[in-house]
């Protein structure tokens, strides 16, 4: 055995950089939570929509809300509207932009001849994207 010295070694330097990508992740997500969130809280009227597994919401560049309540009235971006002011609306959004989706709530107790009407007016239009809008199912 000997006594000798031991050999020290040099630790590494502490790191003096922020690591800023978990931030960045965390804020990215946020984004993406508002940006879902954002047109699902933007309706007041109350529907209750069907569900699936494959809804998902869209998010078109250009669009326009049509929904449908229990009753069966008609609601142009949250208005009410008859069925020949809804044609003439769908009608001017069309010429100012052929892209625009027309985003369709229904409640499920609304027949299906009405939303069919609905959908009529709107390709009548010249407004071919038709989306509609579902919930996902709870477990």
């Amino acid at each position: 055995m000997s006594f000798g010295r031991l050999e020290r070694t040099q630790r590494p330097a502490p790191m003096s950089d922020i690591n800023m990508t978990p931030l960045v992740d965390v804020m990215l997500v946020l984004v993406v939570i508002f940006i879902i969130t954002a047109p699902l809280l933007a309706s007041s009227i109350r529907l209750d929509l069907p569900g699936t597994e494959a809804a998902k919401p869209n998010d078109a560049p250009r669009f326009v809300t049509v929904a449908l309540d229990k009753a069966g009235q008609l609601f142009l971006n949250d208005q009410p509207v008859t069925l020949p002011e809804l044609a003439q609306s769908l009608g001017r959004s069309a010429t100012q932009n052929a892209d625009t989706e027309v985003q369709l709530r229904a409640d499920t107790t609304v027949p299906y001849g009405r939303i069919v009407e609905v959908m009529g007016a709107a390709q009548k239009a010249g407004l071919n994207r038709i989306g509609f809008v579902a919930e996902p199912r709870k477990p």
